[in-house]
């Protein structure tokens, strides 16, 4: 491992006149941003207050696209052709785009069921990804480590950034665990702090079944909208750095 890692979080998340999530808090301690870009959460005003909020703090700028889905919060998989992502994703990315202070962003990471469904189908992943590069070709993809999708991605000349999560448990496969099964989600604040120091320093993760399997990445996904999200986060980046780690934006280490 390099000794270095990104920290990224879903941000831009209210809608209307519905504030969600805790985003002046939790911004203060990542430096990549995943911005909602309205399909599943926010509108233009948020997108626009959010993106101004990133800037103000050197955040690193992200899209957090998703499948049209609303009032499911972009968990439910929906029957889209790899051409009909292909154009969401690409009209959700410009759009974001365009509320930046130079047009242009760091990274795209698709949210929820467009992300889980990534993983693992390949022209899916391909519409993702040629959507992002028709925008900007040098944009980073955020892409689960060591996931089919990162085969698409690379194998498409982009930008690669590997995520893992702090917070999520992942299978002996490497893929993640499915909210709807128990132990999906590690609450545990000294094991989330564990489990991130093995990855940033080892490229190893302790699977649900106990085993221990490699899992290099370059950034970890902090979540800022769950009770004592931004507790967790600050002490996630502290201990990281007592123990060497540098904490870069993806840009800077990809």
């Amino acid at each position: 491992m390099n000794g270095e890692i990104d920290f990224n979080a879903d941000i831009g998340e209210s809608f209307a006149g519905y504030k969600m999530g805790m985003d002046e808090e939790i911004v203060r301690h990542i430096t990549s941003a995943n911005i909602a870009t309205g399909f599943h959460a926010g509108d233009p005003d948020w997108m626009a207050r959010t993106v101004a909020l990133a800037e103000e703090q050197g955040v690193g700028i992200g899209a957090h696209p998703a499948y049209p889905d609303l009032s499911g919060f972009g968990r439910r998989e929906m029957a889209l052709t790899p051409d009909e992502i292909h154009n969401a994703v690409k009209y959700q990315v410009g759009a974001l785009a365009a509320f930046t202070s130079d047009h242009r962003l760091q990274h795209v990471k698709p949210h929820g069921a467009l992300y889980n469904r990534a993983v693992h189908d390949e022209p899916v992943a391909r519409a993702i990804v040629t959507a992002a590069r028709s925008i900007d070709p040098d944009m980073i993809h955020v892409v689960l480590a060591g996931s089919a999708w990162e085969r698409v991605a690379r194998d498409e000349g982009v930008r690669v950034a590997r995520e893992c999560y702090a917070d999520r448990a992942v299978t002996p496969e490497g893929t993640l665990v499915p909210r709807s099964q128990e132990g999906a989600v590690v609450h545990d604040e000294a094991q989330v702090i564990e489990r991130s120091r093995k990855l940033a320093t080892e490229g190893r993760v302790v699977a649900v079944d106990g085993t221990e399997i490699d899992f290099s990445a370059d950034s970890i996904c902090l979540h800022g909208d769950t009770a004592g999200a931004v507790q967790l986060a600050s002490s996630v980046r502290t201990e990281l750095v007592k123990a060497g780690v540098k904490i870069r934006r993806m840009s800077e280490i990809v």
